[in-house]
């Protein structure tokens, strides 16, 4: 199957360009069904379900039937393994922008740095544990969701962006215009709510992260441990499940893809190298 898209790639000249795209979008498609239902199949597989329109929407982007930046967005519940996976693509994608001279092949915007700055509130309060039990972070409205918006379009229109930054450390300090973020072929963002009302609209591929229950519990606890969120860690444990509930589980129904979060890191490479080595070979092998 790998060779027949080869050959329409090959064999086509300039004139038949679009005759060209087309063919090898076709091509793609089954390539690519064939991919993700092999791994679907596979035990404990990193795909838990996907709409078969993404695997047409791969494709067009692939042979270049689309000829503009992909949007990523990544969601999932706390805990869930969304921003070990969404780490994990950046490094893949880096590594073939690497290796085949593509500067600027993928961008992150990291939803976690829209938070607003309450950095006024913790000293009021006189830690972070206190502030947080008054304060609800487990809500789209404690993060400024239209800028993070107006960054992706921008980006994606080929402009340079100054990113902000938020202090995850414990002081709730947001730095405003603090990263300069160029345009490139892939946007990608993650985080509890990159996948809600507000910002949804700015993705080309939605990516939800599923989790068991008593894996999310536990990353959970060792993560609040690190954080030194003491006694209010029960608290907000108990809060994010209850506004997950209402904001980020219903996310899953509108995502193009439903990625494992308990599956192992290396199957995830694995299954995106997939996917890149038929760019390879169209792209960049003779």
């Amino acid at each position: 199957m790998l060779q027949d898209i080869l050959n329409i790639n090959k064999t086509s000249n300039n004139t038949r360009y679009m005759s060209k795209t087309s063919e090898l979008t076709d091509a793609l498609e089954d390539y690519l069904f064939n991919i993700f239902d092999k791994e679907l199949n596979e035990p404990n597989s990193v795909l838990l379900s996907y709409k078969p329109f993404v695997i047409k929407k791969i494709a067009a982007y692939i042979s270049g039937k689309i000829q503009m930046p992909a949007s990523i967005g990544i969601t999932g519940e706390t805990a869930s393994g969304k921003s070990t996976i969404t780490m994990d693509l950046i490094e893949t994608i880096e590594s073939f922008g690497a290796e085949f001279g593509i500067p600027d092949i993928i961008t992150r915007v990291n939803t976690d740095d829209y938070y607003y700055d309450r950095s006024d509130m913790v000293k009021a309060a006189g830690s972070f544990s206190e502030f947080a039990k008054h304060y609800d972070l487990d809500s789209p409205d404690a993060l400024e969701l239209e800028l993070m918006k107006e960054h992706i379009t921008e980006l994606l229109s080929g402009k340079e962006v100054y990113l902000p930054k938020y202090d995850m450390s414990g002081t709730a300090i947001r730095y405003d215009n603090h990263t300069l973020a160029r345009p490139s072929q892939v946007i990608i963002s993650e985080g509890l709510f990159t996948l809600t009302n507000k910002v949804r609209d700015a993705f080309n591929f939605k990516i939800y992260v599923d989790i068991p229950e008593n894996i999310k519990k536990d990353r959970f606890f060792i993560r609040a441990n690190e954080r030194g969120l003491g006694d209010s860690a029960e608290i907000i444990y108990a809060n994010a499940n209850k506004k997950a509930d209402f904001y980020i589980k219903p996310c899953k129904d509108i995502a193009d893809i439903v990625l494992s979060g308990a599956a192992d890191r290396i199957k995830y490479k694995n299954f995106l190298n997939k996917i890149i080595g038929v760019i390879q070979e169209i792209y960049f092998f003779e």
